[in-house]
């Protein structure tokens, strides 16, 4: 049954095609062979039976072919245009480098397949506008891969700042850093949207708005570059909300770390790996009634070992099949993108900067 919430989807290429049954797997083809698809996204996602993996792409066919071989995945191309071109594929997951999102995803659109596109779904906020636009001409789900946002820990933290159980909120403190510095990888490449901001910075920044419900007034931030690179390796951000702030650090060389403090008027909740919880362990939260500092007043709160990216595809699917709503819709996305263009202009001018969505 269609979630009543969900915006309806527009007339256009994709709605003219045959209704598959409501049961039927969503046949998937992947556009790239990036670390992140064959190692995690596609072998998660073959764990359910709402996903069919039908092909894959890539530029160099053998590349294709060979990760096709691995993933047991049945048909390979040698171009990004033949999987698009494949009738046997419905929806397209891009992992591709972060420039080639939009394009690739607004071909996609038009191409009359629906779309599952790695964080952050543009290299701005106007190239977003741009693929919010191709998806209402072609009247197909277009979802940004926000992983996190499908885990049981994160739907349980949100319904317990909206429940009350810290009070008002009123501070959101995220952390996320890793130590790698390489010449050669994508996220080392200004021109194709490399740097800590873009890459990871995301992570905390969605969350915040999506605890929050609402969009910050304005961004402040501190921003250093790697002096070779040139892409930004560490950042510190504020946000301030209508009823509260966000505070944000990010870098990509220092210690491999991560954590999330959400904080109201009567209490606190951390939780302990908030973007990469392991599938194969169970994950904990902590809600805190702020009584001492020496937690006297911490529950625990365990979740089952799932994995994030097998629970997005599935989400996705609920949006093709049954008309729910995605977890991260191109709107949503708008609004992020918008508050991550503010922080570097915020980073430049040394000032304050309302984001612009």
């Amino acid at each position: 049954m269609r979630d009543p919430s969900a915006p309806a989807r527009p007339a256009g290429p994709g709605a003219g095609r045959a209704a598959e049954p409501e049961s039927a797997p969503l046949r998937w083809g992947v556009l790239g062979v990036a670390d992140i698809a064959v190692r995690q996204v596609v072998p998660a996602m073959q764990k359910s039976p709402r996903a069919r993996m039908e092909a894959i792409a890539s530029r160099d066919l053998a590349k294709a072919q060979a990760a096709a071989r691995s993933l047991a995945i049945p048909r390979a191309h040698g171009s990004y245009e033949a999987l698009l071109a494949d009738p046997g594929v419905e929806a397209v997951y891009v992992p591709l480098p972060n420039h080639l999102h939009v394009p690739w995803a607004i071909r996609a659109a038009e191409a009359g397949k629906h779309v599952l596109c790695e964080k952050p779904l543009g290299m701005n906020a106007a190239e977003v506008r741009g693929l919010l636009a191709a998806r209402d001409r072609a009247g197909v789900v277009v979802a940004e891969a926000f992983m996190v946002r499908a885990h049981p820990q994160w739907l349980r933290v949100r319904e317990l700042v909206r429940g009350g159980r810290i009070g008002e909120l009123r501070l959101v403190h995220g952390h996320f850093s890793y130590n790698r510095r390489d010449p050669d990888d994508i996220r080392s490449r200004v021109e194709w949207g490399g740097g800590v901001l873009l890459d990871i910075g995301c992570y905390p920044v969605t969350l915040a708005r999506w605890l929050y419900g609402a969009e910050p007034l304005e961004v402040a931030a501190v921003l250093d570059r790697d002096p070779e690179l040139a892409v930004d390796r560490f950042v510190s951000a504020l946000l301030r909300f209508p009823s509260g702030q966000a505070a944000i650090t990010v870098a990509g060389q220092t210690a491999h770390f991560q954590r999330m403090q959400i904080l109201g008027t009567a209490g606190r909740i951390e939780v302990e790996i908030p973007f990469n919880p392991p599938p194969d362990h169970s994950a904990r939260i902590l809600v805190d009634d702020g009584r001492d500092v020496s937690g006297a007043g911490v529950e625990v709160m365990r979740f089952d070992p799932v994995n994030q990216f097998t629970l997005q595809g599935e989400r996705f699917w609920e949006a093709v099949r049954r008309g729910a709503a995605v977890p991260v819709t191109v709107e949503d996305a708008l609004g992020n993108m918008a508050v991550l263009d503010a922080l570097f202009r915020a980073a430049e001018t040394g000032g304050w900067v309302a984001p612009r969505a």
